[in-house]
């Protein structure tokens, strides 16, 4: 698919021009310059020619902001991967110093430049347009991201500048791993390292990545898409917007994944926002993979890696039949495993069992160890089948569903999870009138 580029200096529009072309807010927009710090793909699609849209950090230099020199190298490999570079400048402001080394930037990077001079909310602004024929990159297209004026224009320009021999083609129904934790665990350094390449901003700086950012990872015979989150804090910790926009993006990425990677740092353990985070997965629905890093921080026995997953297993019971791996991301240390696993958790979540081999194992078990009876009453299950559900799901036929304990509920699950691999997912058992 053509890929179209979105740069420019700071607050001029870009992230708002990105979301009315993919038609969704998948980036998020504020007044406060550099909310957008790393490369952000959509797709748009424009008179039947479908094509990758990248939103970029605002390039700036000279500044205080300690991602600059970040979002600048973002912004370089944005343009070094595009087909048509949209360089979007501000008509109130006219051109700026900044205006002036991004066109001498994309002048020598032989690209095919729109050049698009952004909130021409009026006519009498138009004539302000004028002065950027002075950047020497062809006729300004004057739009107004917040209305829309104007883009239908600059949209026909981009599809007659896309290279004819590209095929459009759509997303594929393809698993989607999300990679989430608390601030500062290594969820960018980990998407970093897996996809080879410097796709996301690391800084030590706990919330650098606000957005959540999607790729596709095809290598190894896996293909899937894998979705770095900002970090979840607690709610009373989260005082700005621009932070409240990413945990809600963060909470939207956990909500559309098939299998969610929950990074621990090491050498603070599982503390209480990792299983609040957690139990949001549990209550998705959705696979689990934990994945403790920083490892290579720890001091070490022959028994450490096991008590440390016991510890981890202890905190999360009941569900605490989830598989734990030991990565440390700069040494590169088991990252692949953690793929595996995923892997292994989505394959499970969509599991289906025949009906004849759960009611051939589960009954025999069932008559041997019944449900306790209550008030006199005994109860019977006769029948359990899998339902058509997305994640697995049993329904099991009792005479008496209203009588079933809790504790019973539990003892089904541990059967299945015996016979049959569901590890890292939940499962859900209904008990229904026969």
């Amino acid at each position: 698919m053509s890929i179209v580029a979105i740069v420019g200096r700071p607050n001029v529009g870009k992230s708002t021009l990105f979301n009315r072309l993919v038609g969704m807010r998948k980036a998020i927009v504020d007044d406060t310059a550099g909310t957008t710090r790393d490369r952000h793909y959509g797709t748009s699609d424009w008179n039947g020619r479908e094509f990758s849209v990248i939103d970029t950090g605002g390039y700036a230099l000279g500044g205080e902001d300690v991602f600059e020199e970040e979002i600048r190298k973002q912004v370089l490999l944005a343009i070094d991967e595009s087909d048509v570079v949209i360089f979007m400048v501000e008509v109130a402001t006219g051109i700026t110093d900044l205006d002036m080394v991004v066109a001498d930037l994309l002048r020598r990077s032989a690209k095919k430049v729109l050049l698009v001079v952004n909130k021409v909310d009026n006519n009498d602004q138009i004539y302000g347009s004028h002065e950027f024929y002075a950047l020497g990159l062809g006729d300004p297209y004057c739009i107004s991201t917040m209305s829309g004026s104007g883009t239908g224009d600059l949209l026909d320009a981009v599809v007659a500048a896309l290279p004819e021999d590209s095929e459009a083609e759509g997303f594929e129904e393809l698993p989607k791993f999300a990679i989430i934790g608390r601030p500062n665990v290594g969820k960018s350094s980990l998407t970093n390292a897996l996809l080879d390449s410097e796709r996301n901003i690391v800084t030590p700086v706990a919330g650098t990545t606000r957005d959540s950012i999607l790729t596709r990872y095809n290598k190894f015979g896996m293909d899937f898409y894998l979705i770095d989150t900002a970090g979840l804090r607690k709610k009373t910790k989260v005082t700005e917007d621009l932070e409240f926009y990413s945990v809600l993006r963060s909470v939207r990425a956990i909500e559309s994944s098939d299998v969610c990677i929950l990074m621990l740092d090491a050498s603070q353990g599982i503390e209480s926002q990792d299983m609040n985070i957690f139990s949001l997965v549990v209550r998705n629905k959705k696979g689990c993979v934990i994945v403790v890093n920083k490892w290579d921080l720890i001091e070490k026995d022959n028994n450490t890696m096991k008590e440390f997953a016991e510890a981890i297993r202890y905190r999360l019971s009941p569900f605490s039949d989830v598989p734990i791996v030991f990565t440390s991301v700069p040494n590169k240390q088991r990252i692949l495993e953690v793929l595996q696993t995923a892997m292994q958790v989505y394959y499970s979540r969509i599991r289906k069992i025949p009906t004849s081999q759960l009611n051939e194992y589960l009954l025999p078990i069932i008559e041997e160890t019944p449900p306790p009876a209550i008030k006199g009453k005994y109860i019977r299950i006769k029948y359990v089948t899998q339902l058509a559900s997305p994640t697995p799901s049993f329904a099991f036929f009792v005479n008496l569903p209203q009588y079933i304990k809790e504790g019973y509920r539990r003892f089904l699950e541990n059967k299945i999870r015996e016979r049959w691999d569901f590890t890292g997912v939940p499962l859900q058992i209904f008990f229904r009138q026969k």
